[in-house]
């Protein structure tokens, strides 16, 4: 997954973009990162740096278009798996900002695009709050003035490369120290990675599902869409987290999808990677990328929505018990020891590699539960777009705002056209389990 990318609804009528590029440059200040490109150290002798863009040009950055009538889901749906498929240059800051008129009722969209070297999930809602107003008529201040950094050239970046390899050593020896100075905390690390990696051991075991397979260059895009008291009310009937019930109800989608695709699902999985923040709370406010991972098995032989719920339950109570998030973290850190030409290389291979042991990735992002406002106008609704890798023909998002989740689901063109089936199992699982709760 390389991109974080939204779909923002809002009210009407639409903004001329003069209001919108007013917004945006009143805020970039904030954020640096969005008037920054990544340069690369020549022969990878070094890992790529953030430097200023002498040639930023907002107007790039932020863009008009509008629906063909008459504007309605269908369109947008085409609209956003057109957009989002798009590779951003990455000869510019990594981001785009899509204004959209034409819709229905006289709302009008915005479609973000951010790539995941800039943000993880947790950073990502904090962005929206710093790009966004959080009432309808605010008072936008004069942005100060920005004058770019000279970018270095290529003989500073390899000097830099060259000096920061000198310095990595001693501080791999420092931080070892440190940690020896702390035996307890050394051996609280040691023990909760030997307990997570042990729980990763059952990756290499492929699923028997017919999910994976080659990704075309085109998407498709769809959503469903509860609420948060829904959840909480499925949440207090059955205990859990808001994420369980949220697994639960995603394992529903695609034991539908499953089904109609005629294929046999009786003691199945569906196994998701699963972004976990791993940001300590006082980092908050820091727009870089600090994400680890964790494994689930949505166990989609079951049918009934109870069971279903109990198993994701214990399932994810057990992955927080033996840490591997934790384990997932460690080990990806240490890939920090390599040069990174080896690294580049290792990275692109894997990518290239055919594999069955992972179907899907599902990440669940809290947003604001408050009104956020663009030019005066409210966001009535904020759905996530979450991009495909590797041999993964399916991916799911999730996004609350304001009292509503949306999940986006995200499809190969050509080898998933029916991720709607999947949509609409989402919803018909919740309601299962609000009848359930009911009762």
């Amino acid at each position: 997954m390389d991109r974080m990318r939204s779909v923002g609804i809002f009210e009407g009528p639409p903004p001329g973009l003069s209001e919108i590029l007013e917004m945006v440059s009143s805020k970039l200040h904030r954020v640096p990162r969005y008037r920054q490109v990544v340069r690369f150290v020549p022969f990878d002798l070094g890992s790529p740096v953030w430097t200023d863009d002498p040639h930023f040009n907002l107007r790039y950055h932020v863009r008009h278009t509008a629906l063909p009538a008459p504007g309605g889901e269908d369109q947008l749906r085409n609209l956003v798996g057109r957009v989002m498929a798009q590779r951003l240059d990455r000869g510019k800051p990594l981001w785009e900002m899509w204004i959209v008129e034409g819709l229905e009722d006289g709302r009008w969209a915005m479609l973000s695009k951010t790539h995941h070297c800039m943000v993880d999930g947790v950073a990502g809602t904090d962005l929206l709050a710093v790009i966004m107003d959080l009432e309808p008529n605010p008072v936008h201040e004069a942005p100060p003035d920005w004058v770019p950094e000279p970018p270095p050239s290529d003989t500073e970046l390899i000097s830099d490369a060259v000096r920061q390899r000198v310095i990595s050593p001693a501080a791999v020896v420092r931080g070892a120290r440190d940690l020896l100075r702390a035996p307890r905390r050394l051996a609280s690390q040691l023990r909760d990675l030997g307990t997570g990696a042990g729980s990763l051991a059952h990756l290499v075991e492929p699923v028997d599902l017919e999910l994976n397979g080659p990704v075309g260059p085109h998407r498709r895009w769809d959503w469903a869409r509860t609420s948060l008291a829904d959840i909480r009310t499925v949440r207090r009937a059955f205990g859990g987290t808001v994420n369980d019930v949220v697994l639960s109800v995603i394992t529903k989608g695609f034991r539908n999808l499953l089904r109609a695709r005629r294929q046999d699902v009786e003691d199945k999985v569906v196994r998701s990677l699963i972004p976990v923040s791993v940001r300590r709370e006082d980092e908050r406010g820091h727009y870089d990328n600090r994400v680890s991972v964790m494994f689930a098995d949505l166990p989609v032989g079951i049918e009934d929505p109870l069971k279903r719920l109990e198993s994701i339950r214990a399932q994810m109570d057990e992955l927080k018990e033996k840490k591997q998030a934790v384990a997932a973290e460690v080990l990806t850190a240490l890939t920090g020891f390599a040069p990174p030409m080896i690294l580049g290389v290792t990275q692109r291979v894997l990518a290239r590699l055919p594999q069955r042991n992972v179907q899907t990735v599902t990440t669940n992002v809290p947003g604001p539960q408050i009104p956020m406002y663009a030019a005066g106008r409210k966001m009535l609704h904020a759905m996530p777009y979450v991009p495909l890798a590797a041999s993964v023909r399916i991916g799911i998002a999730i996004f609350s705002y304001n009292g509503e989740v949306s999940f986006g689901v995200t499809g190969d063109y050509d080898t998933a056209p029916d991720i709607h089936v999947l949509c609409h199992g989402i919803e018909e699982g919740m309601e299962e389990l609000l009848k359930r709760a009911a009762a």
